[in-house]
Parts: C-alpha cells; sequence; structure tokens
C-alpha cells in the first residue's frame, strides 16, 4: 500500500517542468542562433560549440567527481543554455582556450558553487563572461566585421556602435554619431563596422525570440518591458538634453541590451517572483545600464547592471513580499 501524503490546501498542479522552459528558451535563442551564424560564419559555430559542450562536460565531472552525485543533470537543459547564452556574449574570434576558461566559471563558479540550478545567486552565464571581461579585456573588447565567413582567429576588426556612442560623449562631438548604422540597419543586424557579441547582432531575431517565449508562457512581459523602457525613456532625455548622447532607438538596438533584457534578466533563480518586484529591478536594470554605458570604463553596462541586480533580488523579493491569507499586516 503506497503512502498517504498529507499537505496543506489549496493544490494545483501546473505542466511547467525545468526541461520545457530551459529547452523553450534554447528554442527562442534559435533565430539569433542562425543570424550570427549568417553574419559571422565559423567562428560563430566555433564559439557556440565550444561554449556549450565546455558547460556541459563542467557541469557533469563537478556532479560526478567533485559532489559525488550519482544523478546527472546535464539532460534538463540548464548546462546547454548557460553554455548558449555565454557563447552569445562572445566576439566571434575569441580563443577556445578563453572560453573553456568562461564555461568553468560559468558552471563552476556561477552555478555549482551555489548547488546547482536553482540556488545560484547571479546568472552563471553572465559570471562567466564578467570573469573573462575582467581577465582578458583586450580579447573580450576586440570585435570582428560581420561578413567573414571563413575567418576566424584572424578577423578583421572595427570598431562596435556602442564604442561610437561612448567616444562621442567623451569627445563632446555629436558629429561621430553619424559612423552609426541606422536604426534599421541595427534592427536587421545590417552592420557595417564591428557587431559585437554573437547574440547582440539582430533585434528582430531577439524579439521573435521574445515573442515565442510570451506566447509559451515561458516568461511575463515585466522585466523585458520594464527594461527596454526605462532605457528609452533615460536615453531619450538625455539625448534631447544633450546631442552627443545617441537617440534611444540606437541606444536600444546597439550592444547586448536586447539580449539581456529578454534572455537573462528573466532568469527565474535570479529575478524577483512577482510582478511589482519585476518591474521594479527591470527599472533599476535599465538605469544602471545607461550610467554604466555613458559613464563607466565599458562601453557596455547590460551585463554588470544584470550582475548588481542579481544581488538585490532578495532584497526586493522581500519588500514586495504579499501578505499571506488569513495574515494580519505588521503596524508601522
Amino acid at each position: 500500500m503506497g503512502k498517504l501524503i498529507v499537505s496543506l490546501s489549496p493544490h494545483a498542479h501546473g505542466t511547467d517542468t525545468v526541461e520545457r522552459n530551459m529547452y523553450g528558451v534554447i528554442i527562442a535563442l534559435l533565430p539569433a542562433l542562425l543570424v550570427s551564424f549568417y553574419f559571422f560564419g565559423i567562428g560563430s559555430a566555433i564559439v557556440c560549440a565550444t561554449s556549450v559542450a565546455a558547460c556541459v562536460l563542467f557541469e557533469w565531472a563537478i556532479n560526478r567527481f567533485m559532489l559525488k552525485n550519482e544523478r546527472t543533470t546535464i539532460c534538463d537543459g540548464s548546462a546547454v543554455l548557460t553554455g548558449l547564452l555565454l557563447g552569445f556574449n562572445l566576439p566571434s574570434n575569441l580563443p577556445i582556450w578563453i572560453i573553456i576558461i568562461g564555461a568553468l566559471f560559468a558552471i563552476g563558479v556561477g552555478k555549482m558553487t551555489f548547488g546547482g540550478l536553482g540556488n545560484n545567486l547571479f546568472n552563471p552565464a553572465l559570471v562567466g563572461r564578467a570573469a573573462l571581461l575582467v581577465a582578458f579585456p583586450a580579447q573580450m573588447t576586440t570585435w570582428p566585421v560581420t561578413g567573414q565567413l571563413t575567418s576566424y582567429l584572424d578577423a578583421e576588426t572595427g570598431a562596435t556602435p556602442l564604442y561610437i556612442m561612448q567616444t562621442a560623449i567623451k569627445n563632446g562631438d555629436a558629429s561621430l554619431l553619424d559612423q552609426l548604422p541606422s536604426a534599421l540597419d541595427l534592427f536587421i543586424g545590417n552592420h557595417p563596422a564591428g557587431a559585437g557579441a554573437l547574440g547582440e547582432i539582430c533585434g528582430l531575431a531577439l524579439l521573435l525570440g521574445l515573442a515565442y517565449m510570451l506566447w509559451q508562457k515561458i516568461i511575463t512581459w515585466h522585466i523585458p518591458v520594464s527594461i527596454i523602457g526605462t532605457v528609452f525613456v533615460f536615453a531619450g532625455i538625455m539625448h534631447l538634453a544633450n546631442p552627443c548622447y545617441a537617440d534611444p532607438v540606437s541606444v536600444i538596438f546597439s550592444g547586448g541590451l536586447m539580449l539581456g533584457a529578454i534572455f537573462m534578466a528573466t532568469d527565474y533563480v535570479t529575478s524577483p517572483m512577482t510582478a511589482k518586484g519585476q518591474l521594479i529591478y527591470g527599472v533599476a536594470i535599465g538605469v544602471l545600464t545607461v550610467v554604466i554605458r555613458n559613464w563607466g570604463a565599458y562601453p557596455e553596462g547590460m551585463s554588470f547592471a544584470i550582475l548588481i541586480m542579481n544581488a538585490f533580488t532578495p532584497l526586493i523579493n522581500n519588500y514586495v513580499k504579499p501578505t499571506r491569507f488569513g495574515e494580519v499586516p505588521a503596524k508601522n
């Protein structure tokens, strides 16, 4: 006779599983992956394949030999997703050995150190990217020009839109912004100069992924919309006040803002649980991104903004925690 399990009501059953959500996000990333292959060719394939393989290998090895877990977790899709997102945050000419180091930080430090999936405080892929950016700043800020389909380590590089924007601000020269691609070119990925990381090349492909995840109810709209909306408003005010700051549409479709807002800030584990908390979280990320981009040492601020707000997620959850049913709210 089986055990009778008694628990308090209400009881709810859903169809969501870790595997469904992880592989759902991977499916949503496919348009951006195909676009990266189209623009970067063999370099994109090498970087993404190395990143995914290294993340899966490190998760299996740490579980098997360090944590002594017999049950493998590499089939739930989380390691593959971390590897893909890490690859999307890297230039297409990054040496394989550096990618492997990034995967080790992403899985070993960002994920498994905290106890594995569901326990990590920071987004693992961004931990790997941040570690590489600090350790190998030259290699991580050298961006190949699109269209070099058969080039890898010897690819020609150029200035990214974010670098042009930051240079215009530092020099106080609004004419430098004339070098930027049009908003339409940024949207479809037509970058004549340095394009940036693999996954941030085409805003259209990322929006297709967002539409798929919203349709499948993998994520809600609160975090992406609050981030993008905040950046649009903040950047728009600055552009009106000083023409040396780029227009808000170009700001949104440049760099990793769309990739971060849609695929990394929405990570279940490291983002707030309630809609109100997600809006607070998204607005803060948007503000930090604009501040770091315009006045920080690096042209890109999205990754650091998300990591900073990952640390504040427990405080946000506590601040917006709803009152339990039947509980009398505390009086100040």
